[in-house]
């Protein structure tokens, strides 16, 4: 990954929220399908055993929605009736405990993936705020939303929130390192203020605002094997919070720091911090 280069150091003090970890242990077996790579089984198997973990743990919840639709049609009613059904989990994960563990068959030409894992999670007793975070592919509306991309191709994120709040972003690479991609490296008090209700697109600097111009970083996917897969990792709260120490280790990169030191940021913060928010999204990266 490289960046056409382009943080804000004020003290705050963080609501302590502290909220009663629970371990847990969840296995899914994951058949894939014959275009989903290796990895890419592994990743989704990993995913579905931290789900299933915290349905045992703590449960679902099931929903159902009616809709009812009316089309007038040359003087004639049509009536269709909708039930949409789902079920969420009561629970989030926090973090892993030591490494999960895989068992990888084949039956007949079918990739079959089973992963174990052992982590710590939290029940979830409130509503989550419902931000809209948007990983781009060369284009700045949500229409260019993509967890595909090319070696060469811009990456953009949109962001919305109903509140104000703060926001920071996170690239993991395959090699386990987390760089910083908001706040900007040029930024220097380490957190990023949002406003409720308005549209943000961030790693691009001719829509940022004018005072921000010189602050953006621009980045440019790329891609030393033939496919690599990353993690994306948008977190918001309400409240104050300061981004991970990092390190500038190369000027065309942005600021970096092992997972190892990342997730410990992390799992700080989400522990204090009820209300903090986590979306990770999986992108793939291809020659």
């Amino acid at each position: 990954m490289k960046t056409v280069l382009c943080i804000f150091s004020l003290l705050f003090t963080l609501p302590v929220f502290g909220q009663k970890l629970k371990t847990v242990e969840g296995e899914y077996t994951y058949h894939a399908p014959e275009n989903v790579t290796l990895e890419q089984a592994k990743m989704t198997a990993l995913e579905r055993a931290k789900i299933q973990s915290l349905a045992d743990e703590f449960g679902t919840i099931v929903s159902q929605y009616n809709t009812t639709q009316v089309e007038n049609l040359n003087g004639h009613s049509n009536i269709d009736f909708n039930s949409i059904g789902g079920s969420e989990v009561k629970g989030e994960w926090m973090e892993t405990l030591g490494e999960p563990t895989y068992q990888i068959v084949y039956e007949g030409e079918m990739l079959v993936v089973s992963a174990k894992v052992k982590g710590k999670a939290r029940e979830i007793t409130t509503a989550a705020i419902d931000f809209k975070a948007h990983i781009l592919r060369n284009g700045t509306d949500d229409k260019f939303e993509s967890d595909t991309f090319k070696s060469g191709d811009n990456l953009y994120l949109s962001f919305i929130s109903p509140v104000s709040g703060y926001l920071a972003a996170y690239l993991v690479d395959a090699d386990n390192q987390a760089f910083c991609l908001l706040p900007y490296r040029d930024q220097t008090n380490g957190i990023y203020p949002i406003e409720a209700n308005h549209r943000y697109l961030f790693f691009n600097e001719k829509e940022a605002a004018p005072s921000e111009r010189s602050l953006v970083d621009e980045y440019v996917m790329t891609c030393e094997h033939s496919s690599e897969h990353n993690q994306i990792y948008i977190v918001f709260s309400p409240h104050p919070f300061v981004k991970a120490t990092d390190n500038s280790v190369e000027s065309t990169l942005p600021r970096q720091l092992c997972f190892e030191d990342f997730n410990k940021w992390l799992v700080k913060y989400r522990k204090m911090d009820k209300d903090m928010c986590l979306k990770k999204t999986i992108i793939t990266i291809n020659q």
